[in-house]
């Protein structure tokens, strides 16, 4: 049943708006018809009732009350008078119309007759009559009765019922074109915005509505749609980065992995040779592991509130293993330093890597002899600087340093996408971090970064 239901409700907010409303207007208009209708048959009676009491107020002058019997005088239109009426002098019939007695008016007549007072009553049939009597004045006991015909009444209350019918179907049907017609012209700015949005959602489009001189209810529906927009193109901002970081990250140990490939099948090797070459790989390609699982798990959770990561790690191992991995180049003396014996941060081992990778290899890109880590902690933070004795940054280039894609100098030679530092801060502030660079350091380029202490 409810199945049925639902397939007879329309589909379309145009349709159903204009279901409702019709829906109204027809109870509206059942109410108003009732209503009406009762109230004419109400006027159409008291008519009848009150041209009975003026026939049985000129019957009463024909009345003779002046004798010790009262009796009927006869009249120049007596014919006329006689019509359905009744005279009755103490329960005794003094004149009766033609029809026979003891019909259902004469026995009606009586009744009221014999009633003390005055009153009406309604004979219901084929032909409705009506009956209504009026006390003879200066009479004691003589009463007359008068009847009516109440077909051409009943008549007329049958033609306005069914007048009001037609109409009421015909304001219904008028009412469900023009509800239909005035929705759709309504909801024709929303077909426009919602054909807009969802053209500029697919292409990441930087069009937005405008709201101002719209209707309230339009305004509200186009910020809302803005928000969507605006939320749909950082999502597509983030796909796109997350692609291009994915593609830097990986870029060196997929490198690693082709060279030795390339090493392997330039000439025969020996069993050692190929033992170490596929350690290597093996290495390479769990360092890719590692990168998309930690792209990926940062992505998943979202980097634009700051997060506690789980795990901690312990920073000087982690700065080793990334300058094995980095395997810098001879001429080039790297200094770890750590205050504490044990210096901890509060994110993942692999995560750590990620922030300071990028950072570590444009020191040992740009490095001219010697590069120096260092690592220290105060009141709950952990701070890695990177320094280098390279030529620094540009300070022209200082405000785009972390932007996504930005090189100070394209042509420098060396390899790389402008991705690694946007991809360090962010990870960064991800877990309530940092990273920055500090313009004031000579010579050579600064750059620390700070971590929750674990």
């Amino acid at each position: 049943m409810r199945a049925f239901s639902r397939r007879l409700v329309p589909r379309t907010l145009r349709g159903r708006l204009s279901l409702v409303a019709s829906t109204t207007a027809a109870l509206l208009m059942t109410i108003l018809t009732v209503v009406f209708n009762v109230a004419v048959n109400r006027h159409l009676q008291h008519q009848a009732d009150d041209e009975l009491r003026n026939r049985a107020a000129a019957v009463a002058t024909t009345v003779d009350t002046g004798g010790p019997r009262t009796r009927v005088l006869k009249t120049a239109n007596d014919h006329l008078l006689d019509t359905n009426v009744w005279i009755y002098a103490h329960g005794r019939l003094l004149e009766k119309p033609p029809p026979a007695a003891g019909s259902p008016p004469a026995q009606a007549a009586y009744r009221l007759a014999t009633r003390p007072g005055q009153g009406c009553a309604t004979i219901k049939g084929h032909e409705p009559v009506r009956l209504c009597s009026l006390a003879v004045p200066g009479a004691q006991g003589a009463t007359i009765v008068t009847a009516l015909d109440l077909s051409p009444y009943r008549s007329s209350a049958d033609t306005l019922l069914l007048g009001s019918l037609v109409l009421d179907g015909v304001m219904l049907m008028c009412t469900y074109v023009l509800t239909r017609l005035s929705v759709g012209r309504a909801l024709r700015p929303v077909r426009t915005m919602t054909d807009q949005a969802t053209q500029w959602s697919a292409v990441g489009s930087d069009d937005r509505f405008d709201t101002e001189g719209h209707p309230f209810e339009l305004a509200r529906l186009g910020t809302s749609l803005d928000v969507l927009l605006d939320r749909i193109r950082t999502v597509l901002r983030h796909e796109r980065q997350l692609t291009g970081e994915l593609s830097h990250e990986l870029r060196t140990p997929l490198t690693r992995i082709v060279m030795e490939l390339d090493w392997l099948r330039s000439r025969h090797r020996s069993a050692d040779e190929v033992h170490a070459a596929h350690e290597v790989i093996a290495e390479a390609a769990q360092s890719m592991r590692t990168i998309c699982d930690t792209l990926l798990d940062d992505t998943r959770e979202g980097t634009l509130k700051p997060m506690t990561a789980p795990g901690t790690a312990d920073i000087e191992p982690v700065l080793h293993g990334l300058l094995q991995h980095l395997d810098p180049p001879e001429r080039l003396k790297v200094t770890v330093d750590s205050a504490a014996a044990v210096l901890c941060a509060g994110v993942a081992p692999a995560l750590l890597e990620r922030i300071v990778s990028p950072l570590l290899a444009n020191a040992v890109r740009y490095a001219r002899s010697s590069i120096i880590l260092s690592a220290w902690h105060t009141q709950g933070t952990v701070h890695i600087h990177v320094d280098d004795d390279g030529p620094g940054v540009p300070e022209s280039f200082v405000g785009e340093l972390f932007q996504p894609g930005r090189r100070a100098d394209a042509g420098d030679g060396h390899d790389g996408a402008g991705l690694g530092l946007p991809l360090a801060r962010r990870l960064a502030r991800a877990v309530g971090g940092g990273v920055s660079y500090d313009p004031e350091h000579t010579p050579g380029a600064r750059f620390t970064v700070t971590l929750p202490a674990g």
